[in-house]
């Protein structure tokens, strides 16, 4: 399973370009399904916009009609980059610490975005995966802020929330950046219709853009 996701992961150029047909036409990014009676269906609409967004703005061919996966699945190898929300409590069992672990040493990509509430939570439950990391904020240099899109300040400010900065943290193996956790941003959020939360113009982009990033920063990193 690890060595297929390493197979889908190479699927992209050295220069860090997304092209037509890489990575592989009909790609389906993921929605991790989680334990402990948090929200993890939240923004219904997220994956399926940003997948059109990266197909119209970085000429991928991902099929924006997305996956759900759970967290102990060997499916969960088939696909290289997952997303994770909710607003409340995240559990992972022994066994599923273990395959989310294996995932992301294997080559997977893991972000998550706090949709308001879930903080503490995951933070636990990180723990469970990576005993011995520990989540550091990305500075502004990082190459993940200036991919397809230069964000010079870091994560734009999308939703409220508490009314602090948008922070991004990270969590590394050997080097590769495997997490991005999205704090007091709530990039989901702006990646849904517009319909669904009114968003400006302005705001709606900037998420999508930073969405963009995500996901050509996963397949070329």
């Amino acid at each position: 399973m690890v060595y297929r996701l390493l197979i889908l992961l190479t699927c992209c150029l050295p220069t860090g370009k997304l092209m037509a047909d890489l990575p592989p036409a009909n790609m389906k990014l993921a929605l991790l399904k989680y334990g402990g009676g948090g929200d993890w269906y939240a923004n219904p609409t997220s994956l399926s916009n940003l997948s059109a967004f990266c197909n119209q703005e970085l000429g991928t061919r991902l099929d924006p009609d997305y996956a759900t996966v759970e967290v102990g699945s060997a499916e969960l190898f088939n696909y290289p980059f997952v997303h994770m929300t909710g607003h409340g409590n995240v559990v992972f069992s022994r066994q599923e610490a273990d395959n989310l672990r294996q995932y992301l040493i294997g080559g997977g990509f893991l972000h998550i975005d706090d949709n308001y509430g879930m903080d503490p939570y995951v933070r636990t439950a990180l723990k469970s995966v990576f005993p011995d990391q520990e989540l550091i904020e990305l500075p502004f240099n990082h190459p993940l802020y200036d991919q397809a899109f230069a964000f010079k300040n870091g994560l734009p400010k999308i939703h409220k929330h508490d009314d602090k900065p948008a922070q991004g943290f990270g969590l590394f193996w050997e080097g590769r950046l495997v997490v991005y956790y999205s704090y007091e941003c709530d990039l989901g959020d702006g990646w849904e219709d517009l319909d669904v939360h009114h968003d400006t113009p302005e705001a709606r982009r900037k998420a999508l853009q930073m969405g963009a990033n995500l996901v050509q920063y996963a397949f070329t990193q």
